[in-house]
């Protein structure tokens, strides 16, 4: 009996040894699994090119300021170009002269213009750039449209100036008035130049009093007085009055004042004085 169960037991194998510190692992529970399904998910090129843009983009402007100091230099020369009648080339170009040496890139062209613009004649100038060294500047000088009060200039744009050299301007009409108004006094010139353009009378001056009475005086020595009411109509007076009467006999005439109601009074010159008709 002892014997029949011996053999029974020798028949049931014995279970294989196990290593000591050894673990078994299921196939599907690979513990590097998620690690690996997460990499292969990072679209790896696109993040690597939007790394080097922003490095590109990092370095960008330390390279730019690399590059333009390597290629900065001094300013050699300044060309100047413009019409000039009362600013003189010459002193602009010696004015510009004090840019030369200075760094080509680092110069502020807008602070050459406004200190350019500061002279009396220049109404804009343009600065720019020319590789490798120059600076060009092209300055636009004011037109004067008539002398104003105590010497100064007009200009077309209703600008008041005051150069050093206003008799450059050469023969032109002469305005006076409050600086404030100046627009006006020029809008009233302007309107009756046209008009006597039309009947062969010249324009000389025109002024515009404090109290605000206007007197207009004619490029052949008349005076005309319109005071502070109704001067357009006044001036529309004077022109009938011319056309009808005085065109045939103006050599005669001094002065005419317009302001009344019905008519002018005419001051005529001493040696016409006795034969003078009524108006």
């Amino acid at each position: 009996m002892l014997e029949t169960l011996l053999i029974r037991s020798r028949a049931v194998p014995p279970e294989p040894p196990r290593r000591r510190g050894a673990t078994s692992l299921e196939p599907g529970r690979d513990r590097f699994g998620v690690l690996k399904a997460v990499l292969s998910a990072v679209p790896w090129l696109q993040v690597g090119l939007g790394l080097t843009v922003l490095l590109l983009a990092a370095m960008l402007p330390w390279a730019g300021d690399r590059l333009l100091a390597a290629m900065d230099q001094q300013i050699l020369a300044v060309d100047v170009d413009g019409n000039f009648v009362g600013e003189s080339r010459v002193g602009i170009e010696r004015a510009a002269s004090a840019w030369i040496g200075k760094s080509y890139f680092a110069t502020d062209l807008a602070e050459i213009k406004a200190e350019l613009e500061q002279r009396p004649w220049v109404a804009s100038a343009a600065v720019k750039r020319v590789w490798p060294g120059r600076l060009e500047i092209d300055i636009r000088e004011r037109k004067p449209l008539a002398y104003w009060t105590d010497g100064r200039l007009v200009s077309r744009s209703g600008e008041l100036f005051s150069p050093p050299n206003p008799e450059v301007a050469g023969s032109l009409p002469r305005l006076a008035g409050p600086d404030e108004r100046v627009r006006e006094v020029i809008d009233m010139a302007r309107s009756m130049s046209e008009r006597l353009v039309d009947y062969g009378l010249g324009f000389a001056s025109l002024e515009l009093e404090q109290r605000g009475a206007w007197t207009l005086s004619l490029s052949n020595g008349i005076e005309v007085v319109l005071g502070r009411d109704q001067v357009q109509k006044r001036f529309e007076r004077f022109i009938t009055v011319y056309e009808d009467r005085l065109a045939s006999r103006v050599d005669e005439v001094s002065r005419i004042d317009a302001r009344y109601s019905n008519g002018v009074a005419v001051q005529w010159k001493a040696d016409a004085a006795g034969a003078a008709p009524k108006s």
